[in-house]
């Protein structure tokens, strides 16, 4: 089963639509997170979770 961290960022109401899509854009290319809930206020603000899996290393025995 993958383990995942988790990433909580907060959207205020006055960052436009396009304005959001390149801050998550920029967070998944260069931080390579991936959108795991999007959640949209009555009063326009987002909340935003995001998610990247965590790959553990291996150790090799000799």
């Amino acid at each position: 089963m993958p383990e995942y961290e988790f990433r909580e960022m907060y959207v205020p109401r006055g960052v436009s639509r396009k304005d959001a899509a390149r801050m998550l854009t920029d967070e998944a290319e260069y931080g390579h997170w991936e959108l795991d809930r999007l959640r949209l206020y009555p009063d326009g603000s987002r909340r935003v979770r995001l998610r990247r899996r965590i790959i553990r290393q291996v150790r090799a025995t000799w």
